[in-house]
C-alpha cells in the first residue's frame, strides 16, 4: 500500500468512525423496547409509564413493552436489567429504592446501581404527604410536639418494610427526636385504611392516594415533605412547618444498562424529555400531585450520589438494614 492510499485510508476509517454515532442513533430503535418496572403492576411507575407510553412510541415509531418483574424489594428486577444486554432495548422505570436505598438496605446483595446503569432522567418526583388520622393532632408542629410528650405511643403505618414510606418516617423520627411505632401492612391500600379507621396516627404517600381521604373528611394531610411548595398540592411544606432539611418523595427514573451507546441513551434522553414537557402531560402529572422531572443525566446522577449518602446514614443510624 502506498503512502498515500494508506492515507486515503485513514481518512476513510476517521470518517467511518465519526459517522458511527449518528448512525447507531439514527437506526435505534428497530424492534419494541421493554421497558422493567421492578414492581407489582398498579403502582405510581405503571401510571406513570402508561401516560408517557403513546408519546414516546409516535415519536420513536416503536411499542414500549412494560414487563412489571417484582420481588426482593425490587432488587430482582433491577438485577436483571442491570444484566441485560447495553443495547438500548432493555430500560428500567426505578423508584427511590432502586437507585439510591436497596444498596443499604440489602447489604448481602452485591449491587450497586449507581455503577451498574447508566442513569438517563428523573422521569417524575411524587413528593411524599404526612397523613394523619383524626385521632391524632391537626397540624405537625402539633404532632411532634405530643409525639415529644408521649414516646411510643403513637403509631405510623407503611405498605411493607423496607418501603420508602417506611424509611421516611424514620428519618423523620431521626430528625425530630420522636418515637413512633412502626406498623407494616401488605400494600398501600390497607395501610390507608388503617389510617382512616384511627388504628394508626400518621401514614406517608402521594398527593394522589390521599387527596380523596383529606377532600371527604377521613384523614387530615399535615404538610408535603418537598424543599419548595408543590403545584395543586394545597400544603406547605415540612420544612415550612419546622422540620428543617425533611424531604422524602418517591421519585422514578429511568436507565439502561451500562456501557449502552452514548448515542442511544442522548435519542432516549430527547424524546423522553420531550414528552415530559408536553402540556398535556405535565398537567396531567400535575394533578396527580407528581411533579415533572427531565433533568439531564448528570444532574440525575449527581443527586442520586447525593441522596444515597442520606439513606446510608438513615439506614445505619436506625439498624434499618435487612440482612
Amino acid at each position: 500500500m502506498t503512502v498515500l492510499s494508506r492515507r486515503h485510508f485513514a481518512i476513510a476509517a476517521a470518517a467511518m468512525l465519526a459517522a458511527a454515532p449518528a448512525a447507531i442513533a439514527a437506526e435505534y430503535p428497530e424492534r419494541p423496547i421493554t421497558v422493567v418496572i421492578p414492581y407489582a403492576a398498579g403502582g405510581a411507575g405503571d401510571t406513570i409509564l402508561r401516560m408517557l407510553s403513546p408519546l414516546i412510541e409516535k415519536t420513536l415509531g416503536q411499542p414500549l413493552i412494560v414487563d412489571n418483574r417484582a420481588g426482593g424489594g425490587g432488587t430482582i428486577g433491577a438485577q436483571a436489567v442491570a444484566k441485560a444486554a447495553p443495547d438500548g432495548y432493555t430500560l428500567m422505570l426505578g423508584a427511590t429504592n432502586n437507585f439510591v436505598i436497596n444498596q443499604f438496605l440489602f447489604p448481602r446483595v452485591s449491587f450497586d446501581p449507581l455503577a451498574s446503569f447508566a442513569l438517563i432522567t428523573k422521569v417524575a418526583d411524587v413528593p411524599s404527604v404526612l397523613y394523619a388520622s383524626l385521632s391524632a393532632p391537626p397540624t405537625l408542629h402539633e404532632f411532634i410536639a405530643h409525639a415529644k410528650a408521649n414516646p411510643g405511643k403513637l403509631s405510623y403505618a407503611s405498605p411493607s418494610v423496607g418501603t420508602t414510606p417506611h424509611l421516611s418516617v424514620e428519618r423523620l423520627k431521626q430528625l425530630t427526636g420522636i418515637d413512633l411505632v412502626h406498623i407494616p401492612y401488605r400494600g398501600a391500600p390497607p395501610a390507608m385504611q388503617a389510617l382512616m379507621a384511627n388504628e394508626v396516627h400518621l401514614y406517608l404517600a402521594g398527593w394522589g392516594v390521599g387527596k380523596g381521604q383529606v377532600e371527604s373528611g377521613r384523614v387530615r394531610a399535615l404538610a408535603v415533605a418537598s424543599r419548595e411548595r408543590v403545584p395543586n398540592v394545597p400544603l406547605a411544606t415540612a420544612i415550612e412547618s419546622g422540620v428543617p432539611d425533611y424531604v422524602a418523595s418517591n421519585w422514578w427514573g429511568l436507565a439502561a444498562p451500562q456501557s449502552t451507546p452514548q448515542p442511544v441513551l442522548d435519542k432516549i434522553y430527547r424524546v423522553l424529555v420531550a414528552a415530559i414537557a408536553d402540556p398535556t402531560m405535565a398537567q396531567r402529572l400535575n394533578d396527580l400531585g407528581f411533579v415533572p422531572g427531565g433533568e439531564p443525566p448528570r444532574k440525575f446522577l449527581d443527586d442520586a450520589k447525593a441522596e444515597a449518602k442520606v439513606w446510608a446514614e438513615t439506614i445505619s443510624r436506625g439498624k434499618l438494614a435487612i440482612e
